[in-house]
């Protein structure tokens, strides 16, 4: 729900914006994303051929009219520092609007790094009192939501005792392992929050009136008096393990129920299935919503050119050159080269970041996917090199594999980024 602008609550919501600092968290290692996390963290990877999945979380604020955005970061942050320098870089003086980095860091008080997601946060208080919010939007920046956060803000406002809100999603039971699962009373307040559970039984009577569960998201508003009270204890590094149980024993903290598409970008399966998605005729996550745009990087790149090729239910991004070949329910990423002859199906082609060759010993190595080649539930990361005749198609079934050329992981194949792999190669 948006506010009429000639609306009295409209006047007094936009005064507030203001008074939110949204702080969105870079994430851990990315063990679970592997090989696409071995050179860059879980938000800098590709999205839908042209995003990162930090654009996400990004876009979300900003359409939402929290202008004020700090991004925490730690593992392999090169490429996605780049990515938000490029992309977010703001000239505004007054410093009323921006998108800026907050890299781990040691100083005098504390020699570690970010040690949880609260622990992160711990760390910059001093950055967040120095923009003195009344209000702090924590989100994650590996998950793919189009989600009115003004709505979300305005919820936790309509009840003055309210401290902390924490949105959740409506899931059925058999995702319930590996997220936080929360018990909400009338009103929304939360009664009992339960951390990945192990069991069906741990959680059964968290159930919905429509049998579902609720799940924290990972998305949460906090009174900023109230957040620097629960950071308090430096022995509690994470939210959801640590600091939300306790919260809800000593505070009030509500659920606010998000109905719409969300799925947290956690494993190369979830990864997969999210981007093919979005090939779908009405995607669950819509990237053709006029009014929230997803925002990444411009890049001053000629259009796609295809010659006599067959596409069916693509997405192909900008730059891209297809020769003769055919691209079947996939995303072909920008400046991708794709040569005659060659057959991709339901599969993700990140693309390049430049065109032209890898300089190897032995010579120049063209760089995009070779002639006659056949592709089928794949995923090839950036800058690779594949050869003629490359056969990509698990033929065995396997689940988990990896030689020097491929990965792979629940029954998908992965490409590492600046593989070259050569002529006449199958899997």
């Amino acid at each position: 729900m948006r506010f009429q602008e000639d609306s009295i609550d409209c006047v007094d919501f936009i005064l507030k914006k203001d008074e939110v600092l949204t702080i969105i968290l870079g994430g851990g290692k990315g063990t679970r994303l592997l090989p696409l996390t071995e050179k860059r963290s879980k938000p800098a990877v590709s999205f839908g051929g042209k995003y990162r999945l930090i654009d996400i979380p990004i876009s979300n604020s900003l359409n939402s009219g929290f202008e004020k955005i700090f991004i925490l970061t730690q593992f392999n942050s090169y490429s996605l520092n780049r990515h938000i320098n490029r992309t977010y870089a703001t000239n505004n003086i007054h410093q009323k609007s921006f998108v800026e980095i907050i890299a781990a860091e040691q100083t005098v008080s504390s020699a570690n790094w970010f040690e949880g997601t609260a622990d992160a946060v711990r760390k910059v208080l001093p950055y967040i009192r120095e923009q003195k919010p009344k209000y702090v939007l924590i989100l994650s920046g590996d998950q793919l939501y189009n989600m009115d956060l003004a709505d979300f803000m305005q919820s936790h406002l309509m009840d003055p005792e309210t401290q902390i809100s924490v949105a959740t999603n409506a899931i059925p039971e058999d995702q319930i392992y590996g997220l936080g699962i929360v018990k909400a009373g009338v009103g929304g307040t939360i009664q009992e929050f339960i951390e990945k559970p192990q069991d069906l039984s741990q959680v059964e009577y968290c159930r919905t009136e429509n049998g579902a569960f609720l799940a924290n998201m990972g998305i949460y508003i906090f009174n900023t008096s109230t957040l620097i009270d629960v950071l308090e204890d430096r022995n509690m590094a994470d939210f959801g393990k640590e600091i939300l149980p306790k919260a809800i024993k000593e505070r009030k903290v509500k659920a606010y129920t998000y109905d719409g598409y969300w799925e947290d970008i956690g494993t190369i399966k979830a990864f997969y299935e999210a981007n093919l998605m979005l090939t779908d005729h009405i995607p669950k996550f819509n990237l053709y919503l006029e009014k929230t745009p997803i925002y990444t990087r411009a890049r001053a790149l000629p259009p796609s050119k295809i010659n006599q090729a067959v596409v069916n239910q693509a997405l192909i991004s900008e730059g891209t050159i297809l020769n003769q070949c055919e691209v079947h329910r996939s995303i072909i990423g920008v400046r991708q080269l794709i040569a005659s002859g060659t057959k991709i199906y339901d599969s993700i082609i990140m693309g390049l970041d430049h065109y032209g060759y890898f300089d190897r010993k032995s010579g120049k190595i063209p760089i995009g996917i070779g002639p006659n080649c056949e592709i089928r539930r794949t995923i090839v990361d950036k800058d690779c090199a594949i050869g003629a005749n490359v056969r990509l198609l698990n033929e065995q079934n396997l689940q988990e594999y990896e030689d020097d050329y491929i990965r792979i992981r629940d029954g998908i194949i992965v490409v590492p980024r600046h593989s070259a792999i050569p002529d006449g190669y199958s899997v």
